[in-house]
């Protein structure tokens, strides 16, 4: 390891401070990949290229850098940590589902937000997230020089560069920023600029920065040591030699070397001839360390190699550890060196803690895909709220054996596939098109859940307009005076809808007392002369009726019923009373108060 490793890893001695673990995380378009390249490129510029290292999956900024950049908002002497180390998210949804033993990976997070451009679904699932695990965060309100009248003063702190601005640009951005507070507040954060914060605690601090011009990143990284330094001193002592504890952040098949594991460690360190166990697919996965690669310096890129080996990383790092047998590994997953522990007490605390994120499964429901086990953790809790069951959930891309299992559902609802953050594999594609399963895919929870519900949604109406198709309305008409045409075979007679829906060839009752009694079906319906298939509630028509002859069974100004079958009164009252119109709901209601004098249990 070189000078360099070892002083933006940890400092040597057995017990030290890590270096504090930096989610950054926003909306896709609002910075944070440019936040994470100008702290890089600040740092490259600031000393020479070996001030930051280059991690797996993460950057690691050491204090004397951080303080370079800073300025005078950091002075070394006053902190203890050794610098810190950003999180570079694995897509870009919120880093902080990943976990360390039942938390979130992330020490501390930046939600990076467009100081135009306010909230954005994935703003809002990454503070839920955050407000979920508990992890203390800052936002960084984005893009302040493209404030209308900004006059840049490139990497200045806010305060300075903020003072040197005319009125008119100032008054815009206080607007925006205290557009954000209220967001921050609507969604129960207390909030306020970062200088203006006694306790940050109990409150969020918002820094105003540019990612491009890197105005106010100085006070971000001042921010973010003095978090570090005051709330989490105590969590940043760890045995720097004892056997290392990590986070799989994803799982890679590099050429050479074969399914590797790129790896967060948060805790201890890991040796290049170590045995470890990694969360699996199917349970712990217990191999021996090949080799432990870091990228190689920025100079070097362009080598055919793209990675140097290393004997030994400590935390907080980010390495990549090429060992047999990891195809199974999961991204999210717990990793452990056994070194000079049991090995059986090792796989048993990996059990354990895979199985804390055990998503539990029902006999029917969806399939669900995600890219770690922390977001599919996340997307099983949307979903338990939702109250959708679900089948099967796990780790990876949509593969064939997805469409098959979620093909075999026997409702349609069910026939799908719930993908966060996924690929779909090219033979499952063609497996898809050739089933009835429908495939969901996105990287904001809640828009998952939300395109689901909606989908269902549909799917309950149209078989509801299937049932209401089928089964017959209520509807109740008068026969009205001085209107009869024909006295029988048929009866024709001009009548008024008086409430629900008279449909053709449908049976027609009379009540005398509590009886009904049949006196005919329905054989034509006329509206001003033209043939119709029904007639609503206010309409008069002549209709044709088989069997009566008025003046015997049936008279004028008698009310007639249409005749309800018990089964379909009991679907009508128990599961369409939402879909069907008010007056028909009051002829249903008639019609069963009529039955249930006569027998209360009538339709139940």
């Amino acid at each position: 390891m070189s000078d360099t490793d070892a002083d933006a890893a940890s400092t040597a001695e057995p017990t030290a401070l890590r270096t504090p673990i930096v989610a950054v995380l926003g909306h896709v378009d609002h910075g944070k990949t440019t936040l994470l390249d100008t702290i890089r490129g600040s740092a490259v510029s600031e000393g020479e290229a070996g001030s930051i290292t280059q991690h797996i999956g993460a950057t690691a900024v050491p204090l004397e850098t951080v303080s370079e950049m800073a300025g005078s908002l950091v002075d070394p002497t006053d902190f203890d940590l050794p610098g810190l180390l950003f999180i570079d998210t694995p897509g870009h949804h919120s880093f902080t589902t990943l976990r360390s033993r039942g938390g979130a990976l992330a020490d501390i997070a930046v939600v990076v937000v467009d100081v135009n451009d306010g909230f954005q679904p994935q703003t809002v699932e990454a503070l839920e997230i955050l407000q979920r695990t508990g992890t203390p965060f800052v936002v960084a309100a984005n893009k302040i020089d493209t404030t209308p009248g900004w006059n840049p003063n490139d990497g200045q702190p806010i305060q300075k560069t903020y003072d040197e601005q005319s009125d008119s640009a100032r008054s815009r951005l206080d607007e925006n920023l205290y557009e954000i507070i209220g967001e921050l507040s609507d969604k129960g954060f207390s909030a306020d600029l970062y200088w203006r914060v006694q306790n940050f605690a109990k409150n969020v601090g918002v820094v105003p920065l540019s990612a491009i011009t890197s105005e106010g990143v100085p006070d971000l990284l001042a921010v973010l040591m003095g978090l570090s330094q005051r709330y989490m001193k105590d969590q940043m002592a760890v045995d720097v030699d004892g056997p290392g504890a990590g986070t799989v952040l994803e799982v890679k098949d590099e050429r050479g070397f074969g399914a590797t594991v790129d790896v967060v460690l948060y805790d201890g360190s890991i040796r290049a001839d170590d045995t470890v166990v990694v969360g699996g697919l199917d349970g712990p996965i217990v191999t021996e360390v090949r080799a432990l690669l870091q990228p190689r310096p920025n100079a070097e890129i362009r080598v055919e190699k793209r990675f140097e080996k290393v004997e030994e990383a400590r935390a907080a790092a980010g390495v990549k550890v090429a060992a047999p047998d990891l195809d199974d590994a999961m991204a999210g997953a717990p990793i452990r060196v056994i070194r000079d522990r049991d090995r059986s007490e090792v796989i048993d605390e990996v059990e354990a803690e895979l199985a804390d994120i055990q998503v539990s499964t029902e006999e029917e429901g969806v399939v669900v895909k995600a890219d770690t086990l922390g977001s599919l953790e996340a997307i099983a809790n949307a979903l338990r709220e939702a109250e959708v069951p679900i089948l099967r959930a796990e780790v990876g891309d949509v593969a064939p054996r997805d469409v098959t299992v979620a093909s075999t559902a026997n409702e349609d609802k069910h026939q799908v596939i719930l993908g966060f953050n996924v690929d779909v594999l090219s033979n499952a594609e063609d497996e898809l098109e050739d089933s009835e399963v429908t495939l969901f895919a996105d990287d904001v929870i809640y828009q998952l859940v939300e395109e689901y519900e909606a989908f269902v949604e549909d799917i309950e109406r149209a078989q509801q307009e299937t049932v209401l198709d089928k089964i017959v309305r209520p509807g109740r008409f008068r026969i009205l005076e001085d209107h009869t045409f024909r006295q029988s075979d048929p009866a024709v007679v001009g009548v008024e809808v008086v409430s629900g829906t008279v449909k053709n060839n449908q049976n027609v009752v009379k009540w005398e007392g509590n009886e009904p009694t049949r006196v005919g079906q329905l054989s034509g319906i006329q509206e001003q002369g033209e043939d119709v298939s029904e007639a609503r509630s206010g309409t008069r028509v002549s209709v044709a009726i088989d069997g009566p002859t008025v003046g015997r069974q049936i008279e004028e100004g008698d009310e007639l019923w249409i005749e309800l079958p018990e089964k379909h009164a009991k679907i009508l009252e128990q599961e369409l009373k939402d879909e069907i119109p008010a007056d028909e709901l009051e002829a249903l209601t008639n019609y069963l108060d009529m039955h249930r004098k006569r027998d209360p249990f009538w339709g139940k």
